[in-house]
């Protein structure tokens, strides 16, 4: 599959913030904002993948800043996002992005998701609002996921916080509005990367693997570039009539239930 050599949009002068912008569907959303001329500035718990990620935004030739931060840590979240702040002179778009991958049925999955699905993005988005409403151009999105829509036999801590991750986007971008800042949500469906979630369980679980394949209509698995560029749309001037939603990305992942 081919893809654009560049997003063809123009965030020059944005300041973006990525929360959990090292690794695959974060990563592609910060270098597609600094690929079209955005500064950025991204957090993550890993060192080393925070520091090469830094270093790629860098390359594109915009500022980039990068700080680790414990999402699930709401002193962390305060700190990061003032340092931020700081650093790029303000913020026109806020990414939360972070999950906590709470597959399992027991409490630490539950509040895994609660604290980082969910709670991440309500504290990130408290701590930037005083600068989004100083933005000319404000935008909140929020990574969410396809497992909200449907109901699910294993992994219900998972999509129960993203479900109320959309949930939280619409009460969120009717509370906002008032300020012009606009909130949505994007839904991947599965996304492969390496070593990311669906290249570990092709290795460890291939059959799971395989029934996830055969259920997406175009054959195969999401590109976290994909992702991003559903981010940039949202993010740019030409969704400045969309508010609100959660926006499916999944190759028709869903269609087949």
């Amino acid at each position: 599959m081919s893809t654009p050599a560049a997003p063809p949009f123009d965030f020059r002068g944005y300041r973006v913030v990525v929360a959990g912008g090292s690794k695959g569907i974060g990563r592609s959303i910060a270098l597609g904002f600094a690929q079209s001329g955005a500064a950025v500035s991204i957090c993550a718990r890993g060192a080393a993948a925070l520091e090469e990620t830094q270093r790629a935004i860098a390359a594109l030739g915009g500022q980039a800043h990068a700080a680790r931060c414990d999402l699930a840590d709401a002193a962390d979240i305060e700190r990061y996002v003032a340092d931020a702040a700081a650093a790029l002179g303000g913020i026109d778009v806020l990414v939360n992005n972070a999950s906590g991958y709470g597959f399992g049925d027991d409490d630490d999955s539950w509040l895994a998701g609660f604290n980082v699905d969910l709670m991440a993005a309500v504290r990130t988005s408290r701590a930037a609002l005083p600068h989004l409403q100083a933005s000319a151009h404000p935008c909140i999105l929020h990574t969410s996921s396809i497992a909200a829509f449907r109901p699910r036999a294993h992994g219900a801590a998972y999509a129960a916080a993203k479900a109320a991750l959309s949930q939280y986007t619409t009460s969120q971008a009717l509370a906002l509005a008032e300020h012009r800042i606009r909130v949505n949500a994007i839904a991947p469906g599965s996304i492969s990367f390496p070593d990311g979630l669906w290249q570990r369980r092709k290795r460890d679980q291939p059959d799971l693997y395989r029934a996830t394949l055969a259920k997406i209509p175009f054959g195969r698995f999401g590109t976290p570039q994909e992702i991003a560029h559903a981010a940039l749309f949202l993010a740019s001037p030409w969704a400045g009539w969309i508010t609100g939603q959660t926006l499916a990305v999944d190759g028709g992942q869903m269609l087949n239930g």
